[in-house]
């Protein structure tokens, strides 16, 4: 049985990173809005409560933190385009899900923010040079990486916490 945090697997990292693999990627990035809508569509209060598995968020939380996350990774991408090697901030995902506004607010501001967020973030991918994947940020808990990683990183995000939802829908027969 695979491991019910990892329905898509653990993030893997190509050995080397090509423009047709770049290019899949942001595509990926690019279709998460959509697909996790999809994931979300006509659920319940009750199932929007439901932890996608024992111990995890619940669905609503994971609604809250795809936008929440994404907006972290959009503003370290243009940090990286605009300063040499920033240093990044960090956050807490668990105490940021836990705060009001991921229980308190409609799914469907957070559903709106992530296609307004992938549009943006996807148009500024795609303007972007070879060179400019290369450039480099620190992340004080993982260290150096690249505009590479942070595309594979967040390619890779977005199909993770959809299948999050798609798995517990399958489960339960929603």
């Amino acid at each position: 049985m695979p491991d019910p945090r990892y329905p898509v697997g653990q993030l893997t990292i190509p050995p080397a990173y090509s423009r047709d693999w770049r290019n899949r990627a942001i595509a990926e990035i690019a279709e998460t809005p959509r697909k996790f809508r999809a994931a979300t569509a006509g659920l319940s209060p009750e199932q929007l409560d439901t932890p996608y598995r024992d111990g995890g968020w619940t669905v609503r939380q994971v609604i809250h933190h795809l936008p929440d996350s994404h907006l972290n990774a959009y503003v370290r991408l243009k940090l990286a385009l605009t300063e040499d090697a920033p240093t990044i901030k960090p956050y807490d995902e668990a105490r940021w899900a836990a705060l009001a506004d991921s229980s308190l607010v409609p799914v469907e501001v957070s559903l709106s923010l992530l296609e307004s967020l992938h549009e943006r973030w996807v148009t500024l991918l795609r303007s972007m040079s070879e060179g400019d994947f290369e450039r480099p940020y620190e992340h004080p808990e993982t260290g150096r990486h690249d505009l590479n990683y942070l595309v594979a990183m967040y390619s890779w995000h977005g199909r993770h916490h959809t299948a999050h939802i798609t798995t517990l829908r399958e489960e339960r027969g929603w």
